[in-house]
């Protein structure tokens, strides 16, 4: 059982140096399941050694089993002949390959003991390294989720120790300073819109009384116009109705009584 021993001290140590240097667990990890192999792949030809050993003492147990058979079968064929002393010697040889047939069964047992031993230990050990495979990549993973959350724990002590939340609220401060100022600046551009409306709203009253103010001038030029023509047809029949009339129209002119209403209006 020493070459488990040895592969048991052999990983261990690895683990050790491992651990003492764990910079990467995965790296780390990874590379000792690739360790553990090469040691099962040493030990696996170290157990095929052990059982062509086995079966090469099984051969030789067969092969002396049948020549003391042999040296047997010549013994009796000698008798048969009624040489004695020939059988003698034929059964000095069987004697001899039988006992040397029985040391090499004791050691073949023995042998074989061990080579199921081996066998079991070698099962054994590929269930663990199965069961290390697997214990590999749970380990990994926590690894990696340990990472991540050191990770995030170094970043939020990072950030609550530091002003960027800060930095956060001032801006959100100064946003809402813009804001403001830009709804003060709307509110007064709206007073200013108001006020110009204002004014041109009366400017279009006074725009719309100067207007009225001319139809009405040129209604009553139309009107004096068509009487002039009346009057001017009337005339023919005598002189002095013509006088007459038109003097009663320089006195009686439209126009100049406007004038003075309006004149008289402003001055009140």
């Amino acid at each position: 059982m020493g070459l488990f021993d040895r592969f048991r001290r052999v990983v261990k140590s690895n683990i050790n140096d491992m651990i003492s240097k764990a910079e990467n667990p995965e790296k780390m990890l990874n590379q000792l399941i690739v360790d553990m192999n090469q040691q099962l792949i040493e030990s696996k030809k170290s157990v095929a050694s052990a059982i062509a050993d086995e079966k090469k003492l099984e051969r030789q147990v067969n092969e002396n089993r049948s020549q003391a058979a042999e040296w047997e079968r010549k013994a009796m064929m000698a008798l048969k002949a009624g040489k004695e002393d020939l059988a003698r010697e034929a059964l000095v040889r069987k004697q001899e390959y039988d006992s040397y047939a029985s040391q090499l069964e004791e050691q073949w047992t023995a042998q074989h003991e061990s080579v199921e031993k081996l066998k079991e230990s070698l099962r054994g050990l590929q269930q663990k390294i199965d069961e290390a495979q697997r214990k590999k990549n749970l380990l990994i993973a926590r690894s990696k989720r340990a990472d991540a959350q050191k990770k995030i724990q170094q970043t939020v002590s990072g950030m609550s120790n530091s002003s960027a939340f800060e930095v956060f609220d001032r801006m959100a401060h100064r946003v809402d300073q813009l804001e403001a100022e830009v709804a003060a600046a709307g509110e007064i551009a709206d007073m200013s819109s108001r006020g110009d409306e204002l004014e041109d709203r009366f400017k279009e009253l006074e725009g719309s009384g100067s207007a009225g103010t001319d139809r009405m001038l040129e209604d009553l030029k139309k009107r004096m116009s068509l009487e002039d023509n009346t009057q001017s047809g009337q005339g023919t029949t005598t002189g002095d109705s013509t006088d007459t009339g038109s003097s009663s129209s320089v006195e009686d002119d439209p126009l100049e009584e406007l004038k003075k209403k309006m004149n008289d209006g402003a001055e009140e």
